[in-house]
């Protein structure tokens, strides 16, 4: 048997790096960038209110009081977008709206809540300092910094932040397409009836979920049963949209592993035993070029090896570090016994208090039994070595997507 790290290196040795496509902006989302972004201008680029209320001179209302109130002559409206913005000169007042632009000569903003809110004249009945709610010009971003690096994944906020600098467009390496097959005489899609001997298919469903957790597109081909032919010209309609395919079931040692069967021999795709537990049967290699994991059919075993194996090498696809999930140090919470020479995935409840984490391991632990890992939220990663674990150690824990 291989180790895992030795699987996981030849993995990632062979992925290719995703090429750079312009896309505009909410087409890049996900995407990882392939250029460094710099603002153009200063950001905000021009001083502004940060309050509805009055633009002022500091020194105009410094004495104002509830008492004696500082009565000032309005002489206009400034909203935001105003670009016929001039200037004031001590003695006057303009309202002025959160996000438009301050008059020169202007160095204040009294809220409006601090003045009866008139339109011809205002009283002010309190004083500000020379810069109140004044937002200045880039104070955020100062014109050439670069507001997103070569190599940042694209959420909301770093959209926001290109939109804001002016982009429309940016060249980034996008999500990974991934497709993902079923293959099994036994499988029917959920919905149908089940006869004798067969069962609803859930791996399909689990790890095209799986895939857009970890950044990719996941597009879910139906179930195919075990004709050598009918699998093989499957996988092959689907490399024309695929940038990576994924199957389950048909890897191990049965008469009938049809994935096994098809793929050995193909392209570069070589099967293993990885000593690891689940998922111990597993496939790799490049069919024409474009990544394929063949994964266990045991709804459990696919999953592990899909966190193991896939999300490391879709990230690195995209140019990112093949980070493992989340990784905490815990408490267990129970002894845990694992096979000599296995890296051991055992499913887990993490939690945190008291400044510190814990963890739980599930009881059910076969490969087959999907409904303790829906309930779980975290792996304990046993290492090869540790063949009995007490309770009250600590142990490394991957945070499952939630």
């Amino acid at each position: 048997m291989r180790t895992v790290d030795q699987h996981l290196a030849e993995i990632l040795g062979a992925v290719p790096l995703l090429p750079p496509l312009e896309l505009k902006l909410l087409e890049a989302e996900g995407g990882v960038l392939a250029e460094p972004v710099a603002a153009p201008v200063p950001l905000p680029p021009f001083d502004n209110s940060a309050m509805d209320g009055y633009a002022v001179v500091a020194s105009d209302v410094a004495g104002a009081t509830e008492a004696d109130p500082v009565a000032l002559p309005v002489i206009g409206d400034i909203a935001a977008g105003d670009s016929g913005v001039t200037a004031i000169r001590p003695g006057l007042t303009a309202r002025i709206m959160t996000g438009a632009p301050l008059p020169g000569g202007a160095d204040a903003v009294i809220p409006v809540e601090w003045t009866d809110g008139g339109t011809a004249n205002v009283l002010i009945t309190r004083p500000a300092p020379s810069g109140h709610y004044i937002r200045r010009a880039g104070e955020d971003v100062v014109a050439g910094q670069v507001v997103a690096a070569e190599g940042t994944r694209l959420g909301a906020a770093q959209l926001g932040m290109l939109a804001s600098c002016g982009r429309s467009r940016v060249h980034v390496r996008p999500k990974p397409r991934v497709v993902v097959l079923s293959t099994g005489n036994e499988l029917r899609e959920p919905g149908s009836e089940l006869s004798p001997g067969q069962i609803w298919d859930s791996n399909s469903f689990m790890l095209t979920a799986a895939v857009a957790e970890a950044g990719g597109v996941g597009y879910r081909q139906a179930t195919v049963g075990d004709e050598p032919d009918r699998v093989m010209e499957t996988l092959e309609d689907q490399l024309m949209r695929a940038d990576a395919l994924i199957t389950s079931g048909g890897v191990s040692m049965g008469a009938r592993d049809v994935v096994k069967e098809v793929l050995t021999g193909a392209g570069t795709v070589k099967f293993h035993k990885v000593a690891m537990r689940p998922g111990k049967p597993q496939g790799f290699g490049l069919l024409e070029g474009t990544p394929i994991f063949t994964l266990p059919g045991n709804p459990v075993s696919a999953y592990v090896s899909f966190q193991v194996f896939v999300r490391p090498a879709l990230r690195a696809m995209q140019g990112l570090p093949p980070d493992p999930l989340p990784t905490v140090t815990a408490v267990l919470g129970a002894d845990l016994a694992s096979p000599a020479g296995l890296r051991q995935y055992v499913r887990g409840r993490l939690s945190f208090g008291g400044g510190a984490y814990s963890v739980v391991p599930a009881e059910g632990q076969g490969s087959h039994q999907l409904g303790s890992l829906s309930s779980a939220n975290a792996l304990v990663v046993l290492p090869e070595d540790a063949e009995k674990v007490p309770a009250g150690s600590r142990v490394e824990v991957w945070r499952l997507p939630s």
